[in-house]
């Protein structure tokens, strides 16, 4: 008697056994899907971190390139560190290719402000099958907004100076130069006049 009932409890206890283990497999699916969902939206956000920095450092080095020209002008410098540069081509195009080596697409690239871009990218892939239907065929998707930070200041020069004469640039980590508009050739980098990063 004692020993049927034992079987009988072993009988019951085995549905329960399998929907605990079929719960447990549904889990661990679902973190799986989770799982895929956050590396593709980490693809996303690397992407639009890449396109958005990559945009600002094109106009970056184009406000160098802008400053070297007219280096032996300290009147347009500060128009210059303003980001207020003469004939600028448009720095987006970068933000495309940089999406695309990324495996993504960029939905909108804004130059929110003379020194600053926002780029919204979209992945190319779908996060994938799984359990969650809807992410078969989502894409994730990321913004960024990059600045660019001056880096240098100068004091103009006195009413009166010799024209000749330039400016002390004064730029970070105490570095300066003495300038020579007869020698330009030990100037500041780009990076040394402007800093490139993501905003907070």
């Amino acid at each position: 008697m004692t020993h049927l009932r034992r079987c009988g409890d072993a009988g019951q206890a085995f549905p329960i056994y399998i929907t605990v283990v079929a719960g447990l497999l549904f889990l661990g699916l679902a973190y799986f899907a989770v799982g895929q969902a956050t590396v593709n939206r980490s693809g996303a956000q690397t992407a639009a971190d890449a396109a958005a920095l990559a945009a600002a450092q094109d106009t970056r080095d184009q406000l160098a390139a802008e400053w070297l020209k007219d280096v032996a002008d300290p009147d347009e410098w500060q128009r210059i560190f303003d980001g207020n540069g003469d004939g600028l081509e448009p720095s987006c195009w970068r933000a495309y290719e940089l999406a695309q080596r990324n495996d993504a697409q960029v939905n909108d690239c804004v130059q929110s402000g003379p020194l600053s871009y926002t780029v919204d990218v979209e992945t190319n892939k779908a996060m994938g099958k799984s359990v969650v239907p809807i992410t078969e065929s989502k894409h994730s998707k990321a913004h960024a907004t990059a600045v660019i930070e001056r880096l240098c200041t100068f004091d103009p020069l006195p009413a009166g100076t010799d024209r000749s004469a330039l400016p002390r640039l004064v730029c970070k980590n105490n570095r300066y130069w003495d300038l020579d508009p007869k020698d330009v050739t030990d100037v500041p980098r780009p990076q040394d006049l402007f800093d490139v990063h993501l905003a907070d």
